[in-house]
C-alpha cells in the first residue's frame, strides 16, 4: 500500500523548539552551580530520544500495536520493582537506579498504560457499552494508578487517570454517564474549599446535568447529593484525611501568604521571577530569582520560572505557542486518520500532554495547588523527555502512513 514518506514537519519542528528552550532554560536554571553535569545529561538524553524517536517512526505500526500488551506488563513489573527497591527522590519513591543510572518507571508506564488501552477498546469484539468490557478499561487504566499512588506520587497519579475519560468517550462511551461517575470525585476534590464554594459548585454540576439530559431525574439529585455530603465531610475532616505536607500545600494554594518562609516560598519567589521579566525578559543568564537561587527545584518543576524572567512574556509566549502547534496537529492527526488504534493513543497522548502543561504552567503561577508535575520536553529528566519523544515518533508514523492505516 502506498505511504506518505514525508516527515511531519509540524509535529517535529515545534518539539525541536520546545526541547531547544528545555535546553537553554536548563542550561541558565544549572549556570553557576558547580554541576554543569546536569545540562549536559539532558543533552545526552536528548540525542538518545532523537534516535528512538526515528527508530519508533521507522518502525512497523503494527508491530508496536501488536505488543502494546507485552508494554504495558513491562510498565506494570517496573512499577512493581520500584515499591521493592525504588530510590526515594523528594519524598517520593519514584524511581530505578542501576549504577550511575537512574529512571522513572512512571513515566514509561503512562505510555504503555494508553498504548495497551488504545489496544483494547479498538478490537473488534470490544463494546465499552457493555458493563465487563468497561471494567476491563477501567481495570488496565486504574491498576498502574494505583501502582504509583503506592509510591506516594500524587502528581504522576493524577497526569495518569487524566487520559482514561477521553479515550472512553472517544471510543463511544456515554458522556452522559461519565458525568454521574465525575461528577461526586469532582466534588469531593472541592470539599478544601469554603462551604459556600462548594454549595455553588454542586448547584453548578446539578445544573449541567440536567442540560445535558434536557429533563430533570431523581438520580440526578442523589448523585450530586451523594458528592454534596461526601465533599462537607471532607471539608470538616481535611485535616484528618491529609498529610500534613499535603495541607500545607492546599493552604499555600488558597494564600501563599499564610506561611511566607515555608510552604508558600516556592509560589511566591515563582510569581516574582515571572512578572519580573516583564515583556522582554531580563536575558539569558541574567535572571536575578533564577541565578541568585530564590527558586528550588528551578531545572525540574519550575523551569517555567526561568524561561518568564530570562526570556519574558514574549519567551513564554513563543514556548506556548509551540506546545499550542504540536497539540493542533496531534488533534488534526487524530480526526484525519480514520484508524481506530491511532485515534485512541493520540486521544490518550493529547489528553496527557495538556494536563502536564497546565499543572505546571498553573501550579507556577499560582493558579493550581503545586503538586510536582514536570513541563513535557522541558523540566530536567531523561524518562519524561525520551518518554514524549516516543509518542510524537509514534505519531509521525501514523501519519507517515496515513493512507494505509486509513480505511
Amino acid at each position: 500500500m502506498e505511504q506518505q514518506t514525508k516527515i511531519d514537519r509540524w509535529l517535529l519542528i515545534p518539539m525541536l523548539g520546545v526541547i531547544i528552550i528545555g535546553l537553554m532554560a536548563v542550561y541558565s536554571a544549572t549556570h553557576g552551580t558547580g554541576d554543569a553535569t546536569l545540562f549536559y545529561r539532558q543533552f545526552s538524553w536528548a540525542v538518545i530520544g532523537i534516535v528512538v524517536l526515528f527508530f519508533v517512526y521507522t518502525h512497523d505500526v503494527r508491530v508496536i500495536r501488536d505488543n502494546a500488551y507485552i508494554f504495558y506488563t513491562i510498565g506494570i513489573l517496573l512499577l512493581v520493582a520500584v515499591l521493592l527497591f525504588g530510590k526515594k527522590v523528594g519524598g517520593h519513591s519514584s524511581w530505578i537506579k542501576i549504577g550511575f543510572f537512574s529512571f522513572q518507571p512512571s513515566e514509561i508506564a503512562k505510555m504503555s498504560t494508553i498504548l495497551a488501552l488504545a489496544r483494547f477498546l479498538s478490537e473488534d469484539e470490544t463494546d465499552i457499552r457493555s458493563i465487563p468490557h468497561l471494567f476491563i478499561a477501567l481495570g488496565i487504566a486504574f491498576f498502574p494508578a494505583l501502582l504509583i499512588i503506592l509510591q506516594l506520587d500524587m502528581g504522576t497519579t493524577i497526569t495518569c487517570l487524566s487520559f482514561i475519560a477521553p479515550m472512553l468517550i472517544i471510543s463511544g462511551f456515554d458522556i452522559y454517564i461519565l458525568m454521574l461517575f465525575a461528577f461526586p470525585l469532582i466534588l469531593m476534590l472541592s470539599g478544601f474549599f469554603n462551604v459556600y464554594f462548594i454549595i455553588a459548585f454542586a448547584i453548578l454540576l446539578f445544573a449541567i446535568l440536567i442540560v445535558y439530559r434536557k429533563k430533570f431525574q431523581l438520580h440526578q439529585l442523589f448523585v450530586i447529593g451523594t458528592g454534596l455530603a461526601t465533599s462537607l465531610f471532607t471539608n470538616q475532616f481535611a485535616t484528618s484525611l491529609l498529610k500534613p505536607h499535603q495541607i500545607d500545600r492546599i493552604q499555600t494554594f488558597l494564600d501563599p501568604m499564610n506561611d511566607p518562609r515555608g510552604a508558600g516560598y516556592n509560589v511566591l519567589q515563582a510569581k516574582i521571577a515571572i512578572s519580573s521579566g516583564g515583556f522582554l525578559g531580563k536575558g539569558f543568564l541574567q535572571g536575578t530569582q533564577t541565578q541568585l537561587r530564590f527558586i528550588p527545584a528551578q531545572w525540574t518543576d519550575f523551569i517555567f520560572c526561568v524561561i518568564g524572567e530570562e526570556l519574558g512574556f514574549i519567551g513564554a509566549a513563543l514556548l506556548l505557542s509551540l506546545y499550542l502547534t504540536l497539540i493542533l496537529r496531534l488533534i488534526w492527526a487524530i480526526f484525519s486518520i480514520k484508524n481506530r488504534f491511532v485515534e485512541l493513543t493520540l486521544t490518550g497522548y493529547v489528553s496527557l500532554l495538556f494536563i502536564h502543561i497546565v499543572i505546571n504552567t498553573g501550579m507556577t503561577i499560582g493558579l493550581i495547588p503545586v503538586i510536582g508535575v514536570p513541563l513535557p520536553f522541558v523540566s530536567y529528566g531523561g524518562s519524561s523527555l525520551i518518554g514524549n519523544m516516543i509518542m510524537v515518533g509514534l505519531a509521525m508514523n501514523f501519519s507517515r502512513n496515513k493512507r494505509s492505516l486509513g480505511y
